[in-house]
Parts: C-alpha cells; sequence; structure tokens
C-alpha cells in the first residue's frame, strides 16, 4: 500500500476513532451491567421460588375483568404474561387506540385477581443505566445519535484494519515490539487486543446501531407485512367483550403449535387492526423465543384469520437485540461478553491515550 493511501486511512481511523471514543466509553460503562441486567435485577426481588398449580389460576378474562373493574371505562389494549410467576400483565386505556400517556399498565394475578403482593411500579436504578445506554438521556435525538457514533464505531474498526495488515504481516500478528518506548508498546497492545476482539466489538457496533433504528424499522413493518396481514383497519374498533381473550389464545395457539404467547394486542392497538386481536407466539428454545409469529385473529368471533412470519428485517431486529447484551447463552455468555466489554473500554482508554500522548511538533505538522 502506498505511503499516501496508508497516510488518509490514518486520518480516517484518527477521527472516526476521536469522534466517537467519549460516546463509546459511556456505552460500554453502561453496557456493563445491562449484560446482567436479570440478576441485578433478581437481587431486588424475593428469591422465594414461587409454586403454583394450573388448577389454581383463574381464567384470563376474569383476570382481566378485575384490572378493567378498577378503571371504570377502560378497554384492554395489551397483555402480556410474567414468565416466572403466575401474572398477567394488561395495558388499558379510554379506547383502543389511545396515545401512550393515557395508557395504564396494570399486573394481576392470576390465582387472586388481584395486583401482586410487592409491586410498587417505579423508573429504578437499572432503567435509568439502559436510558442512558439507549439514548443518553435525550429521547429520539440522542438514541439516533448514538447510531451514527456507532457507524464511526465502525469505521474505525475498518480503518484500523486496513493500518494494522501491513504491520502484522512483517513481524507478525500479535507482536509486542520490546525495547521500544513505552508509548510504541501501548500501540502494539492496543492494536493486538483490538485485532483479537474485533470481531466482537463489529457485532456489538452493528446490532447497537441496528436496536437504534428500531422504531422506524417497526413501521416499516406495521406499514407494509402486517398492514397486509390485517386487511383493513379504517372501520371502527370492535369492542371488548368478555371471553374473548381466551378463545382468541387458544385458536391461536392451535394455529401455531409448540409456541407460546409472548402478547396480545387488542383491536385499535398499534401492533393490530381494528377488528382483529393480534397473539404474537414465541419458540421454545434460546433462539426461536426471540422471535415472534404474529396470529390475527378476528375480534368478533375468535377465529383465526391470517397467520405470518415476521420479514427478514423485522428478524433481524428481533436478534439483534439481545445479541447485544448477549442474551442467547445464559451466564457463561453473559460473562464472556463483560470480559470484552471491558477489554473494550481498555481499547479506547490506549486509543485516547496514543493521540493524546502523540509529540506535539508531529500533531502540528500532521495539521500543516
Amino acid at each position: 500500500m502506498k505511503p499516501a493511501t496508508l497516510r488518509a486511512w490514518g486520518k480516517v481511523h484518527t477521527w472516526s476513532s476521536l469522534t466517537c471514543t467519549l460516546f463509546l466509553l459511556i456505552l460500554t460503562l453502561t453496557g456493563l451491567p445491562l449484560i446482567f441486567h436479570d440478576e441485578i435485577d433478581g437481587l431486588s426481588k424475593s428469591t422465594r421460588p414461587q409454586r403454583w398449580s394450573a388448577a389454581e389460576l383463574l381464567p384470563v378474562d376474569r383476570a382481566m375483568g378485575a384490572a378493567l373493574a378498577r378503571h371504570p371505562g377502560s378497554v384492554p389494549i395489551y397483555l402480556s404474561f410474567d414468565e416466572d410467576r403466575p401474572v398477567i400483565n394488561l395495558t388499558t386505556g379510554p379506547t383502543g387506540d389511545a396515545p401512550e400517556a393515557a395508557m395504564q399498565f396494570n399486573p394481576i394475578d392470576l390465582r387472586t385477581a388481584a395486583p401482586p403482593h410487592g409491586d410498587a411500579p417505579g423508573h429504578g436504578v437499572m432503567d435509568t443505566v439502559l436510558d442512558l445506554h439507549k439514548d443518553l438521556l435525550l429521547g429520539k435525538v440522542g438514541e439516533y445519535f448514538l447510531g451514527a457514533m456507532g457507524l464511526c464505531f465502525a469505521l474505525a474498526l475498518v480503518s484500523g484494519v486496513v493500518l494494522y495488515a501491513p504491520f502484522a504481516r512483517k513481524p507478525g500478528f500479535a507482536t509486542v515490539r520490546r525495547g521500544k518506548s513505552n508509548r510504541l508498546r501501548w500501540l502494539d497492545w492496543h492494536n493486538v487486543i483490538g485485532g483479537v476482539t474485533l470481531a466482537w466489538a463489529m457485532v456489538v457496533g452493528l446490532t447497537g446501531t441496528i436496536n437504534t433504528l428500531a422504531d422506524p424499522i417497526t413501521a416499516w413493518w406495521r406499514g407494509d407485512a402486517l398492514a397486509r396481514l390485517a386487511h383493513d383497519s379504517t372501520g371502527p374498533i370492535v369492542p371488548y367483550r368478555p371471553g374473548i381473550a381466551a378463545l382468541a389464545l387458544r385458536h391461536a395457539q392451535a394455529a401455531v403449535p409448540g409456541m407460546t404467547v409472548q402478547f396480545v394486542a387488542f383491536p385499535g392497538a398499534a401492533f393490530s387492526s381494528h377488528d382483529h386481536i393480534a397473539v404474537y407466539l414465541k419458540g421454545a428454545t434460546p433462539l426461536t423465543a426471540k422471535l415472534l409469529t404474529p396470529v390475527m385473529v378476528d375480534a368478533r368471533t375468535g377465529q383465526v384469520d391470517g397467520v405470518a412470519p415476521m420479514p427478514w428485517y423485522m428478524k433481524g431486529l428481533l436478534l439483534a437485540q439481545p445479541l447485544h447484551f448477549g442474551d442467547y447463552g445464559g451466564l457463561a455468555m453473559k460473562i464472556l461478553w463483560a470480559l470484552l466489554d471491558v477489554v473494550s473500554i481498555v481499547v479506547l482508554g490506549s486509543g485516547l491515550y496514543l493521540w493524546l500522548g502523540k509529540p506535539r511538533p508531529a500533531r502540528k505538522a500532521r495539521a500543516a
């Protein structure tokens, strides 16, 4: 590679890295506890395992009725099920298409038809850490900004490979030159560690960027594949009637055997239509549990009206979200993700040290 080309790639690597380093340090530091978010959240809950039998659980519609009775005039919008306890979570509002600000969250114990004991909705520490990691507490502007930083990070990784490849061919990959200055040894370690963690860093960086595009990707899916499955959402919203939810769940699971319910969207909700109950089912394996299959059930009859797997771009989004935090392989994978996260902090810090420690005359000469 010609010296001029190497200098050009050097500038790309320097400035793409400097542009994103500060924000990547924030992301890696906040991402470290988020890898163990389930374990950390579990510390604040009772460690006593809950036992229950199917015989003591109330019908879903009865539990929903108890929640709706607490908010007269409200209708169901979303329904989800806790994985580790017999609790449903019913989101209600004045209408099926109510804005998020008008919605109310209602957890109901299926054994008592009452709110679970000790439930206190609130914004915990891990929620704040997640918001900081997701959008720097700046909402959608911060989310899209971090997506741009993810692309800068990918460019820094690619340019780093281009710069290190000619050097690695001479003394060999992972060579740390001895007897050289402290700065050159740091440079070698920076290159070696960056090369070893390159694939992981690229995966985490790109999945993070994909996650920042969740809203436009989901909106595209809703206006395309989901709209075709729902047929028509221009008519009046079909009102909820007691008993229809259990019927819809039973028929949806019969239409797609071997899958379990992730959540339900009632008529008028953003993830349904005006005359359907959308039942979203997930698989039973660690991988397929991240993928959803929507089943559209007629809100009047409870009969299945259509089934459609998620298109490729939604599958990519659904897989990117857990892969970003290592949520596939249990605790062992989370520990690996955490170690690689710490190593990435070292790479980012060493890169910043190398730039700040660059001899001032050389920095002036490059600027000239």
